[in-house]
């Protein structure tokens, strides 16, 4: 009969207490690598933003196909050709909203950014504003203001241009974006922030020729109305041949997003972009596009650079009439029984 030396009993106690500890040991290296990974992510794309901040886009100036004076629109497939390349000159000012990997990333760098926790261990002084397509200018101010714990007077005086403004700031000059702002930065700073980039996005690329065709304020009224009537940017040249073809017949534009606008100015009103009833189409105001002809006095939001070129080069169509659908989807018709037609076909009713 053997002896069972001693130390071997003790052996598979060991070996679970080795196998354990490199468990351990392998689990805390995982979780360290992975929030040196995610408190990596705000930095580097702070160097991004960084980057688009201090440097200019190629300079190509807007195309534009549509004729206002010769009440015209005219398909150009260069230019057709040119605004879907994604290699193009103006690939970088139209944005990369078509980019899902690039969207999680600036999704992931905002909300990590944005944690008290982020912020406490990296001693961290800048703040990402975002100013999202289609904001009213009191909503950029707020951006700001939340980031930057602007009080109403400061807020004020960011939606102020001074004497020393290189832009007048008004509704439709508010580039949308990201910007890095840092804690304590005065108004005025800001206001050149968003100045320059506004020069960068849109002044540098709109030619004196192009604005002789189509006045600056034209398009960014008309690029602000398609900015508030679609989702995303699929169907923004149709929208804009839609009221560009509304514009030509002399027929009131009758866009809801107006009302809401007018609606909005009011005192009673509750939220920047409040729900529109029937009793708003005949509001007394001059945004008003159901009571006025034309466009409005002034944008009514502040668009992207994709709803700008929009307004310069609307696509070629019949239709005069419009709705979206609860999907967002854009239905449009040439005629009013047309559009009374498929609005009783999506929503049982038509107006």
């Amino acid at each position: 009969m053997k002896t069972i030396p001693s130390d071997s009993k003790s052996r598979p106690q060991q070996n679970t207490k080795s196998r354990f500890s490199r468990l351990l040991w392998s689990g805390a290296l995982a979780v360290a690598v992975t929030c040196a990974v995610l408190y990596a992510v705000p930095f580097f794309f702070t160097l991004s933003v960084q980057y688009e901040q201090s440097h200019s886009s190629a300079s190509a100036p807007f195309p534009v196909t549509v004729y206002p004076k010769d009440k015209l629109i005219v398909e150009d497939p260069q230019v057709n050709a040119f605004l879907e390349n994604p290699n193009s000159p103006l690939a970088a000012a139209v944005g990369d909203t078509g980019n899902a990997l690039w969207s999680a990333f600036r999704w992931l760098a905002l909300t990590i950014a944005g944690t008290a926790a982020y912020q406490d261990l990296a001693a961290a002084d800048g703040r990402f504003v975002t100013i999202a397509p289609g904001m009213r200018k009191e909503q950029a101010a707020e951006m700001f203001g939340k980031a930057l714990s602007w009080n109403a007077a400061q807020k004020k005086k960011f939606l102020t241009a001074t004497a020393t403004s290189s832009l007048p700031l008004v509704e439709g000059s508010f580039a949308p974006g990201t910007y890095l702002v840092t804690v304590g930065m005065a108004p005025q700073a800001v206001q050149a922030l968003v100045n320059e980039r506004f020069t960068q996005d849109v002044l540098n690329h709109y030619a004196t020729s192009t604005a002789a065709v189509v006045p600056l304020s034209e398009a960014l009224t008309i690029a602000s109305l398609i900015e508030r009537e679609t989702i995303g940017t699929t169907d923004m040249r149709l929208v804009s041949g839609i009221i560009w073809n509304r514009l030509f017949a002399n027929m009131n534009l009758q866009i809801d997003s107006t009302l809401q606008y007018a609606k909005a100015n009011t005192a009673a009103a509750t939220s920047w972009w409040p729900t529109v009833v029937p009793a708003d189409m005949y509001r007394r105001s001059p945004y008003n596009t159901y009571l006025h002809s034309g466009l409005p006095p002034t944008p009514i939001a502040n668009p992207s650079v994709a709803a700008v070129l929009a307004a310069l080069n609307p696509l070629q169509t019949s239709c005069l009439y419009y709705f979206n659908d609860q999907a967002g989807n854009i239905h449009c018709s040439d005629t009013y029984a047309e559009h009374v037609a498929l609005l009783k076909k999506y929503y049982g009713q038509g107006k």
